[in-house]
């Protein structure tokens, strides 16, 4: 039977973070199943030699690890046997928004803490790893074995990178969008509004093939400085509008894109919602049968040309607000 897994969502974006933890276990293990699920919290089984590929690639869970059980007061039978690794522990609870405020997390703490230190010893100033309590629905015990790596997603955001426009998706979203398709290490992304390059550092960061293009020779010029301004390199490039990405790319493994809003981006005197109807026409034929495109748009939207298998959103500000579909080539 392969061993449990929780993973600890940040409470943005509703059911987006959990999609991104289906996404980055479908791509990086060779099958998995969701044993339970709720506020702030996906459980999953999957043989753990992939944890740490799949772990890696989160932008929007704060931590993940080992699974050891549901507590509930009175009741330590289920942990008197729980063997940890070898080391010293400490635990440390976490409310999600704020639920169980009436609970008394310190004296949980105490007693999951005395019910866990038979074989180990608890020190809470240095400890070898910890024991996350994690509070929502119910309270759940798991090993934080990664811990997204937050400093690193603020240094590649928009205002750190050479060539910028301040228009961009925080790295921390471009990476989910591209984690929601599923699409495996190694995999080719292209991103045909490719702008300052955002989403095709991220892609480059997982180790995915970045393949970009844009109508603007200047961002093309300004997406590939950022790229090697973090090291990385383009698979392939192109200037070209949207609809002449048909003619030039072919099997793609993931379209990932987040196209003009037409508020203060170049459009080249484009309507956007032509724009957008020629991406939904091109973006198919790029893309192996089957295989997924996450697309930003300002606005519901469905296709004949794709399914919608998912959309998430996000509120901006009052004019605007990210409706991040993900949709699959049939």
């Amino acid at each position: 039977m392969c061993p449990q897994f929780f993973f600890e969502l940040s409470g943005e974006l509703k059911e987006m973070p959990k999609a991104e933890v289906i996404g980055c276990l479908e791509a990086e293990t060779d099958g998995f199943s969701v044993t339970d699920s709720g506020p702030g919290y996906v459980i999953a089984s999957f043989n753990g030699e992939f944890f740490g590929r799949a772990a890696e690639r989160l932008a929007l869970s704060h931590c993940a690890g080992r699974y050891l059980g549901e507590y509930i007061s009175g009741e330590i039978s289920g942990f008197d046997e729980t063997m940890l690794p070898a080391g010293t522990f400490a635990v440390k609870g976490k409310r999600f928004e704020g639920m169980m405020a009436d609970a008394d997390s310190q004296g949980m703490i105490r007693r999951i803490g005395g019910m866990l230190s038979k074989y180990n010893d608890v020190d809470l100033k240095n400890p070898d790893f910890t024991v996350k309590m994690h509070m929502s629905d119910r309270v759940h015990l798991f090993i934080e074995d990664h811990t997204t790596e937050k400093n690193l997603l603020e240094k590649r955001k928009v205002s750190e990178r050479p060539f910028f426009s301040p228009i961009s998706l925080h790295p921390k979203y471009a990476r989910a969008l591209i984690n929601m398709t599923g699409v495996r290490t190694g995999g080719r992304v292209l991103d045909p509004f490719c702008g300052t390059g955002g989403i095709a550092i991220e892609a480059a960061s997982m180790g995915m093939k970045a393949l970009v293009s844009d109508f603007d020779e200047e961002m093309i010029a300004g997406c590939r400085e950022n790229m090697d301004f973090y090291g990385y390199s383009l698979e392939d490039f192109e200037v070209t509008d949207v609809s002449g990405i048909a003619g030039r790319f072919e099997d793609i493994d993931a379209v990932c894109t987040d196209p003009p809003y037409g508020r203060s981006t170049k459009t080249g005197g484009e309507n956007i919602r032509d724009i957008y109807r020629k991406a939904s026409e091109a973006v198919p034929e790029v893309l192996k049968p089957g295989a997924r495109a996450g697309i930003v748009l300002p606005y519901p939207a469905s296709f004949d040309t794709m399914k919608l298998e998912g959309m998430y959103v996000q509120r901006v500000h009052g004019s605007l607000s990210r409706h991040y579909h993900i949709f699959r080539n049939v």
